[in-house]
């Protein structure tokens, strides 16, 4: 029995009918685009001359004159990374765009999540120490750093940060900081991911390089860095930022090269792996093919070998990690499996009244992967409906549980930890994170106190939020509308994603066939009641896909798809939702 029930209301997104027209679109594009807050053309433009200029953001003087003197001098530079897809490719863009522009001294170090935890810690500052480092560089991290920063300056290493994250009350005494969330930043975008903040400083230091006469003094070819476009539009997709103009543009650009046949040889090995074909990516395999499997190397060992993958230019090399990493991936899954279905067994046991009156669960297992819980937490918000923190005991330390937060729109998850630990300083040793998803460390014995006050918190936030089962749709299509060439019209249209999401319809049909496929898909053949003619549809990763075989209509919410087999492309609806009519 579920906690809630699975039962989902579907909402149709308002129309926007004081929206300007755009150009000449398709009255479904201008539908669709007005729905997701586009005003005029300028903002569809994906062009990279689009881009605003790197200079607005604040702290990058300082960043580019640190970094130029580290080139002219050969200073030895260390990129402190981080353990997920974002920090992955944000150490490779930066050490792939930093030799490029003639630091020849230039390594990294990424922190074992179960030896040192997150971000710079002075432990990592210690380990890093042993590598005689000039200036130690952080990328998707840093901005929470306080006692690292300082550990490093008593050493007599600078640290630049370049960060996305959301600052505390304070920002470390870094020599220099590059972060689009900093409070007072006015540049256009705060949505950048750790890797596009790095790509981001690259751009920013070419420049100040070429107008220095850098590359004519020194005989360095001026790099391209638009050849990392690939790897900044996987860890932007990956780390699930929101995709506003600035993020679409990277994303779409990074996927012109990847189709075009001119990724790197690791992103091509992972896309590969997963059975994906490269001059057919979309955002969606980026995120639900290439960064699972990198991830699964911070999540259950060692980031390195991701990274290790991006910066391979062998292709057989590449190749081989891709395949380390697609084996751990698949454990992954396994665990993840695992840890999924006891924590949805400990919610089948919970009263369901008691339960839909909770406005958040905190779930806690003591043989749970402390590197998956946010995977567990993520599937659990999904059913539920409500902000989720998973825990688990912390590698390092015995006393304490490593959590995982993932929250729902309308309820800020970092907001309420940083409450929470205001009001209850005692209850949380460190957070940080965004708006949808957190990590966080707590005393073991505080788990029932915490778990409490997190409710507390969420509660004085919760009013506004919606918190019954709702999948937003676009509304019905019309019978002429339910073609292969609107679902290839779509596939050109985004990228989609967070915060512009992939357009999803709704309607009514009569099942004229079903059959199981794998052991949790299910394959349909549907007849619209609009009229169209029988299409052909799937719905992915069903509980109890045995029951629906009994099911003669349906109400659904659909994705077009274009489904391809021996060179042959037809529509195929990929349903997201749907529930029993008759």
């Amino acid at each position: 029995m579920p906690y809630y029930p699975v039962r989902k209301k579907i909402v149709r997104r308002p129309a926007n009918d004081q929206a300007p027209p755009l150009g000449q679109l398709p009255e479904l594009l201008q539908r669709l685009y007005a729905s997701r807050e586009i005003r005029d053309t300028g903002e569809l433009d994906r062009s990279l001359g689009c881009l605003p200029a790197p200079q607005r953001l604040s702290g990058m003087a300082a960043m580019v004159e640190r970094l130029s003197d580290a080139i002219h001098h050969d200073r030895r530079v260390l990129i402190i990374g981080d353990y997920d897809a974002d920090g992955a490719t944000a150490t490779a863009v930066a050490m792939r765009g930093l030799r490029a522009l003639g630091l020849r001294q230039v390594s990294y170090l990424v922190p074992n999540r179960f030896e040192y935890g997150y971000g710079l810690t002075p432990e990592i500052v210690t380990l890093a120490a042993t590598r005689q480092p000039d200036l130690l560089l952080t990328v998707d991290n840093g901005i929470s750093s306080h006692e690292g920063v300082a550990a490093a300056a008593a050493m007599g290493m600078e640290v630049l940060i370049t960060d996305h994250h959301l600052p505390g009350s304070t920002v470390p005494a870094a020599t220099a900081i590059v972060n689009p969330n900093l409070p007072g930043e006015d540049f256009p975008s705060h949505a950048l991911a750790g890797v596009g903040v790095m790509f981001y400083v690259l751009m920013a230091l070419r420049q100040a390089l070429r107008a220095a006469g850098h590359f004519t003094r020194t005989g360095v070819a001026e790099p391209k860095l638009g050849t990392l476009l690939d790897l900044v539009a996987l860890g932007t997709v990956a780390d699930v930022v929101p995709l506003d103009h600035v993020n679409r543009i990277l994303v779409h650009q990074g996927l012109q090269r990847i189709r075009a046949g001119q990724a790197h040889p690791g992103l091509l090995a992972l896309l590969t792996v997963a059975g994906r074909e490269p001059q057919r990516t979309s955002a969606a395999d980026l995120g639900f093919a290439a960064g699972p499997r990198l991830n699964a190397a911070g999540r259950l060992d060692d980031m390195s070998l991701g990274i290790e993958c991006l910066l391979a230019d062998d292709p057989v090399q590449a190749g081989a990690l891709a395949q380390q990493l697609d084996l751990l991936n698949r454990d992954r899954r396994l665990i993840e499996e695992q840890m999924k279905q006891e924590a949805l067994a400990a919610l089948s046991q919970l009263d369901t009244e008691e339960g839909s009156d909770r406005p958040a669960l905190c779930l806690f297992c003591q043989d749970w992967h402390e590197g998956l819980v946010g995977l567990v937490a993520s599937r659990v918000k999904d059913r539920i409906h409500r902000p989720v923190i998973a825990f688990a005991p912390a590698d390092r330390n015995p006393d304490e549980l490593k959590g995982s937060a993932r929250s729902i729109p309308g309820i800020h998850i970092r907001d309420v930890l940083a409450d929470l630990a205001t009001r209850q300083p005692q209850l949380i040793r460190r957070y940080g994170g965004h708006a949808m998803a957190a990590g966080l460390t707590i005393p073991r014995a505080g788990l029932e106190a915490f778990m409490a006050g997190f409710e507390n918190e969420v509660r004085r936030r919760a009013e506004g939020a919606d918190l019954e089962h709702t999948i937003h749709t676009d509304g019905p299509l019309d019978a002429e509308q339910l073609t292969l060439a609107t679902a290839e019209l779509l596939q050109t249209a985004g990228p989609w994603g967070q915060h512009f999401p992939e357009p999803v319809f709704d309607g009514d049909f009569e099942v004229a066939g079903s059959r199981i496929v794998g052991e949790r898909h299910l394959k349909l053949v549907l007849k619209p009641r609009n009229g169209a003619p029988h299409i052909d549809a799937i719905a992915f990763g069903l509980d109890n896909p045995g029951e629906w075989l009994r099911c003669h209509s349906i109400r659904a919410a659909y994705r077009l798809d274009v489904n391809e087999y021996r060179n042959n492309r037809s529509l195929q609806l990929r349903i997201d939702y749907m529930e029993s009519l008759a």
